[in-house]
């Protein structure tokens, strides 16, 4: 069994790997999500028109910032915590908590905060609380999971930590009460910092938690109830796996919020359709945590008070090979041949996503359309096993796991087209907990896995030798040499080119075929005014937010 060690390098992103999507769409307590005996809040409407309620199926787990690694409770922060900045579209930022984050030598940043921010308790949002909430997340004592973000800083570890003993950040300046500075220790693509320091990055508020002991923070009731927020909603109650309720923060500095309350309601997906035809909730989330199944899309497009839209997204699905036992990368082209990943997009996703070759998918500025794609081509794949000596006689064994339907589904279509070529394979399938340890063990030839990354295109994580989703044990000497280039790399389009060239490696090495990537659904009833669920900028003028009273 490989060893893997730490992850090294100043820009390490593997934080950023979401595993919410590799678990599956649609997760939800098994009791339906009442697990309390209080009932989720109904859609009684008052007629004003101001109250709304979103679907989520998945329920977040507590409400820190700094140390939220699941995607449901960082979607539930960003409504009562503003990101210094929002991506509106790929690596297109525009201004939120901060006017600007800017350099001019790609090395130092100058973050400028809104001169009007404040906490909801009426003190002023500071570059001091930008500056102590980067401390504590370097602060080794301190439980996060955000250090990658700050990686690149200067004076930190590759995981965004301090030495034992240090406090603070050396290279982090309060210049004035509205401006922060910061410098990374070589130059880095400013998108990069944008899309990380701002747009992923929540501050705390210094003057509530700053005599609390670094080491006992994540513990502090503050993250179960968070009191002093900044952004357009105040946290009112959570119900644990029922509702999350908020109230409008009438002084927020981009305006007072059209609505009253705000509820997030969790549930099975079956009953987030049940709920959107009803009008009990106005929309569901969409991505990984709020997601209509396929099979339900038809029945949402035929509601009478729902609009439906659909786009593009960054995750994926995938079927890795264990490199040490199918070493072979012609073997492993023959793989790719033989599957016909259009089948499952048109059949399983009803023509809603698209195939994707490498990782990056059709929203990423990254993506090199020229690179080598693998099409349907039975014979081309008979051809490649033979050449490569391939013993028919062997049997694969093949790993799936369960929860996600139509990964299950595209298990059975994979498998199919495996045998057309003369591949025999033994399928099993465990729950994802499972699978996720069998990863990790070595202990599989052939699995299904899925990922959902950042816009920013480095994945050492999945392809770098020490990367901790590298279950295949993928190690190429020339990849890990340009990855480490692309990381350093500040200018745009140069670092584009180096991706360019890593993916002409990856989709020749083959150390894992990407299948498919299927497009967000959302439902969204025609009484919303202003708001809907968006893979760019879905938390942008949440102030704004309306929708319409009965008439």
């Amino acid at each position: 069994m490989k060893t893997f060690q730490k992850v090294a390098g100043m820009l390490a992103l593997s934080s950023l790997l979401l595993v919410t999507a590799c678990g599956g769409n649609n997760a939800a307590p098994s009791n339906g999500g009442n697990t309390t005996n209080e009932a989720a809040p109904a859609n009684t409407s008052t007629g004003k028109g101001d109250t709304m309620f979103l679907g989520m199926t998945n329920p977040p787990i507590l409400f820190n910032p700094i140390n939220s690694s699941d995607v449901a409770s960082q979607f539930a922060e960003k409504f009562m915590f503003d990101t210094f900045l929002e991506m509106d579209g790929p690596l297109e930022f525009i201004p939120k908590l901060a006017d600007s984050i800017e350099t001019t030598d790609n090395q130092t940043f100058t973050i400028k905060i809104n001169a009007n921010a404040n906490w909801t308790d009426g003190t002023p949002v500071t570059a001091h609380d930008a500056a102590f909430t980067l401390n504590l997340i370097a602060n080794p004592k301190v439980e996060t999971s955000v250090g990658a973000y700050i990686a690149a800083f200067d004076g930190l570890g590759a995981r965004g930590k301090l030495e034992e003993g240090q406090t603070e950040i050396p290279s982090v300046v309060v210049v004035d009460d509205k401006t922060l500075q910061f410098k990374t220790a070589a130059p880095v693509d400013p998108n990069m910092i944008k899309e990380q320091i701002g747009t992923k990055l929540m501050i705390l508020p210094k003057h509530v938690l700053e005599n609390v002991d670094p080491a006992a923070l994540s513990q502090d009731p503050f993250f179960q109830k968070p009191t002093v927020t900044n952004g357009p909603f105040k946290f009112v109650q959570y119900q644990k796996d029922q509702y999350v309720e908020y109230a409008a923060n009438p002084d927020y500095y981009r305006g007072k919020p059209e609505l009253e309350k705000l509820f997030i309601k969790i549930m099975p997906g079956p009953n987030m359709v049940a709920q959107l035809q009803t009008g009990e909730i106005h929309m569901n989330v969409g991505g990984g945590i709020g997601k209509i199944a396929v099979q339900d899309f038809d029945t949402v497009m035929s509601f009478d008070n729902v609009v439906t839209k659909t786009e593009p997204t960054f995750g994926f699905q995938y079927m890795m090979f264990n490199t040490d036992v199918i070493d072979d990368p012609k073997v492993r082209q023959a793989f790719a041949y033989a599957i016909d990943r259009q089948q499952i997009v048109d059949k399983l996703l009803k023509g809603y996503g698209e195939v994707i070759d490498g990782p990056y998918t059709s929203v990423s500025p990254y993506l090199d359309k020229s690179a080598q794609k693998y099409t349907y081509d039975p014979e081309k794949s008979k051809q490649l096993l033979q050449e490569a000596g391939w013993d028919f006689n062997r049997v694969v064994e093949f790993t799936v796991p369960t929860g996600n339907k139509v990964r299950e589904q595209s298990a059975d279509i994979i498998t199919q087209n495996l045998q057309a070529v003369g591949i025999k394979l033994n399928v099993t399938k465990y729950d994802f907990p499972t699978v996720q340890a069998k990863a990790k063990a070595d202990d599989f030839e052939l699995m299904l896995m899925g990922q959902t990354l950042t816009l920013d295109p480095d994945v050492y994580n999945l392809y770098g030798l020490n990367g901790t989703s590298n279950y295949m044990n993928y190690n190429s000497p020339r990849s890990e040499e340009l990855m480490a280039k692309g990381k350093a790399e500040p200018n745009f389009d140069a670092r584009k080119q180096i991706y360019s060239e890593l993916q002409k490696i990856w989709n020749e090495d083959l150390p894992l075929i990407t299948l498919y990537s299927d497009h967000d659904f959302v439902g969204i009833s025609k009484k919303v005014i202003h708001g809907e669920p968006r893979v760019f900028g879905f938390h942008k003028d949440l102030q704004k937010w309306s929708i319409a009273g009965d008439q």
